[in-house]
């Protein structure tokens, strides 16, 4: 299963050289605060090889309700022993809090998500330009709807997005490329401490050193970059899904993350009354709804590879089972089912749609015209006679056309003055119960 990014990416494809995460060197450039500073030493960084081959699906619930909602809740399960286990929810929420207070902190001290500047030493300008100016030309050929909306943000955040869709793709890729039957647990804690490296200002390549100049410069956290890798980690060894609770997890890990890293860079408007908070909610939102999405139009392409991402509980409840799935063949319950899970992915979009307004402004335009886009597929999928399992549901150039005007007249929405998307007061079990 792809990761749903928060952007629209083109039907193109590609393939990473990856060599490197089975190799156990490192290439180190010392501590964050020092990576500039070293790179004027002329120092390089291994390359990185593209070719085109694996599909990637753009941005990464039961259970229906009131509005105005956040689609996290808090909550606690008794496990069969008696134990008191936190849901997948309370979970990812206490991953929102922290993120959060990460900008809140910083919007608190100096009014806005300042960028820190350059350290302009000889070789340091060109170097991270070259790392920088290879994420853009893969994020131009890949995600072309939303390359053409990062140029309207400052050059500081543009570059940061493309560093931060550059390593979610290149990560992706390591369970659902062509080399996915040669990764390994193993393979994915090597990303995993290649990753703690360029925090640390150690990057491998040069994609990865355009990302960790990136998190040096603004209030990005590691956590949901690991918590990414952790859904590679479930692709390795989950197939199944027996309830909500564990696909909304999968979900947050694969692409509800993506949204948590992004807020930082994309920047909230001064003018916002929301919390920063609910902000992260709304991309959280934006991300499970991207995910849903994607496990609907693929349910037949996944069956063939033996993976099915719906609930079975739900499946049980429709009167349905895998042998349905493997069958590929519409029917009554199908079509109902199907009727159920689509609206439930809509109202996540609808939760998400409350914050792309409490955006920055250059950066509002990128994410309605993701959100837009992307919601239209459930709208194909519906005039496919819900049928997932042969044909693929996709938008048509022309719609991309006619929807991008949309996006851009959305953006220019201010603010509301007295928002009331602002606590977590307001947060239900709507999205999250059962259908």
């Amino acid at each position: 299963m792809s990761v749903a990014l928060l952007w629209v990416v083109s039907p193109n494809t590609e393939v990473f050289n990856f060599f490197g995460i089975l190799d156990s060197s490192r290439f180190a450039l010392g501590n964050r605060s020092s990576i500039r500073a070293k790179m004027g030493r002329k120092q390089k960084w291994k390359s990185c090889s593209l070719s085109t081959d694996v599909k990637y699906s753009s941005v990464g619930s039961s259970g229906l309700g009131s509005e105005n909602k956040f689609p996290v809740l808090s909550r606690v399960v008794a496990n069969p022993v008696g134990e008191i286990a936190v849901s997948s929810e309370q979970k990812v929420y206490d991953v929102v809090l922290k993120q959060a207070a990460l900008v809140k902190k910083q919007l608190n001290s100096n009014g806005d998500l300042d960028v820190k500047p350059d350290i302009v030493l000889p070789g340091n300008l060109s170097l991270l330009s070259d790392a920088y100016d290879r994420c853009g030309e893969v994020c131009a050929e890949y995600a072309k709807t939303f390359y053409l909306g990062t140029l309207l943000m400052t050059p500081e955040r543009r570059r940061a997005i493309w560093a931060i869709y550059v390593w979610c793709r290149r990560t992706d890729e390591l369970v659902d490329g062509p080399n996915a039957s040669h990764i390994t647990p193993t393979a994915l804690d090597r990303w995993e401490s290649r990753l703690e490296d360029l925090f640390q200002g150690r990057p491998f390549d040069m994609l990865d050193a355009a990302l960790s100049d990136t998190v040096n410069k603004f209030p990005v956290d590691i956590q949901p970059f690991k918590d990414m890798i952790e859904g590679m980690r479930m692709d390795l060894r989950k197939s199944i899904y027996q309830n909500f609770d564990e696909l909304y997890l999968y979900c947050y890990y694969v692409a509800g993350t993506v949204g948590l890293m992004s807020v930082p860079v994309m920047g909230i408007s001064p003018e916002s009354q929301a919390t920063t908070e609910s902000v992260y909610n709304a991309a959280l939102a934006l991300g499970i709804a991207n995910q849903l999405t994607n496990i609907l139009r693929d349910v037949g392409e996944d069956a063939r590879r033996g993976r099915i991402y719906l609930p079975q509980d739900e499946l049980a409840q429709a009167g349905l089972s895998d042998s349905d799935i493997y069958a590929g063949k519409v029917t009554d319950k199908w079509r109902s089912f199907m009727k159920n899970q689509i609206k439930r992915a809509r109202m996540f979009f609808d939760e998400a749609e409350k914050g792309v307004t409490e955006l920055s402004e250059a950066s509002r335009w990128p994410v309605w015209a993701s959100l837009l886009l992307y919601r239209q597929i459930l709208d194909e999928i519906e005039a496919n006679d819900y049928n997932n399992f042969t044909r693929r549901a996709y938008v048509s150039k022309a719609k991309k056309l006619l929807a991008l005007p949309i996006a851009y007249t959305k953006s220019l929405i201010r603010p509301s003055r007295t928002s009331s998307y602002s606590t977590r007061a307001q947060k239900t079990d709507s999205l999250t119960s059962k259908v």
